[in-house]
């Protein structure tokens, strides 16, 4: 993959350049801020970028507005977030645009590099991944309930699930159902939240922002 690193850490910022690039991955760009890492992101056309929050000039939440200005620039542009802090304020609207290939890791979460390599994979590939603390902490955010009413406590599990990135089997497995049986909660709440089988709109990505929205 073609990548752009976006961390103001000097230690971080050079390790993971050095991390992707043993992995056969060429960094066409590493920066310490939005500014730069929005011109990185125009020039280059990265397959996926790798973007800290909090960088310069506040340390406040500079990389996540400059990630959700480049995917209103180019939708679908695809965006890593890796931080250690959850931000709550933005984040939702970064998912919001419903394009796909986005992720949000938290950095001490991180246990194995294979996990990293697979997420930032998989968002190249137009997925949705997130922390469990990060979907975890967007829902204790949200007020309203209503678009959840009609979801059973089973159905909420398995969406909670979806939101973390998880396939099918893996759900089965986390909640000890089988395949088939979580199939049919994965049909019914489509029903419940008014997705429709469409050609165009990947359901799973539309019923984890419906769930974050309420």
């Amino acid at each position: 993959m073609r990548v752009v690193v976006a961390e103001d850490s000097t230690i971080l910022r050079e390790g993971l350049v050095e991390l992707l690039t043993l992995r056969g991955h060429e960094v066409v760009d590493a920066v310490k801020d939005a500014e730069a890492l929005q011109a990185a992101v125009r020039g280059h056309r990265p397959d996926v970028s790798i973007v800290d929050i909090r960088m310069p000039p506040t340390h406040t939440d500079e990389g996540l507005r400059a990630a959700i200005a480049l995917r209103q620039e180019t939708p679908g542009c695809a965006i890593l977030l890796f931080s250690q802090y959850v931000e709550t304020k933005y984040a939702a609207d970064l998912l919001a645009d419903r394009a796909g290939g986005v992720g949000y890791l938290l950095k001490d979460r991180v246990a194995e590099v294979s996990d990293f390599l697979d997420a930032l994979r998989r968002v190249a590939g137009g997925e949705t991944v997130l922390d469990p603390e990060v979907v975890s902490q967007l829902f204790a955010s949200t007020r309203k309930t209503d678009a959840l009413g009609a979801l059973t406590a089973r159905e909420r599990e398995v969406l909670g699930l979806m939101a973390e990135g998880r396939s099918n089997t893996a759900i089965a497995g986390a909640l000890f159902l089988s395949p088939g049986s979580v199939e049919k909660y994965v049909t019914s709440l489509f029903g419940k939240l008014g997705l429709p089988p469409s050609e165009g709109d990947n359901r799973r990505v539309l019923a984890v922002l419906r769930y974050l929205d309420s």
